[in-house]
């Protein structure tokens, strides 16, 4: 029997296993990311706590009175407690998923949210944002594209965010019934801008 016939099969089944044995490792890393520290948050403030997960998990954020975003966690500004208020958040590509949002219940500046590629955003926690009430006060902008899990049922929940002016809804093939939704969006807001790029 060849050498090549022994060592293939075995050499298959490890590229087969792999993928997998990878994916579960970063979803247990994932997982521990977003695990919230309660402590931190309140030894150092909502936002300083939230920006440190936010960056950890590979978003972005934006801080009030700032143009320039902040992406590099080692670079996070230091200075007196409270004075960097998060403005804006920039999810795209992060692996920032539920069990972390406890993070975003005391901000009390965030004006605009970007969802974009993310992986972990499922309804429960669009659900979940849209129940905060720091949130429903100064959120004005929401962009959620390319979010797999993302259903009617998660897109619907944002009606309870009565500030919205614009959100943009783009490749989301979880949304079947983009009238509907957009229908009562704009009842329960009908000076919400809604922006449609779904097929």
């Amino acid at each position: 029997m060849a050498l090549s016939q022994i060592v293939t099969p075995a050499i298959r089944s490890w590229q087969w296993a792999r993928p997998a044995g990878c994916r579960q490792f970063w979803g247990w890393l994932n997982a521990v990311f977003n695990k919230v520290d309660y402590e931190r948050i309140q030894d150092f403030g909502p936002d300083r706590a939230a920006s440190e997960w936010l960056l950890r998990c590979g978003a972005k954020v934006r801080y009030q009175g700032f143009e320039r975003w902040q992406h590099d966690y080692n670079g996070l500004p230091t200075g007196p407690l409270g004075r960097y208020k998060i403005q804006a958040i920039d999810a795209t590509d992060s692996c920032i998923m539920y069990r972390g949002f406890d993070y975003l219940d005391g901000l009390k500046h965030v004006e605009e949210i970007k969802l974009c590629k993310c992986i972990y955003i499922e309804d429960a926690c669009l659900e979940r944002l849209s129940k905060i009430k720091n949130l429903q006060e100064s959120l004005r902008r929401m962009e959620i594209v390319s979010c797999g899990n993302v259903t009617d049922k998660g897109v619907i929940a944002l009606n309870s965010l009565s500030n919205l002016e614009y959100l943009y809804l783009s490749d989301l093939p979880g949304i079947k019934k983009k009238e509907m939704v957009t229908e009562m969006l704009l009842k329960a807001n009908s000076s919400l801008e809604v922006k449609l790029d779904l097929d």
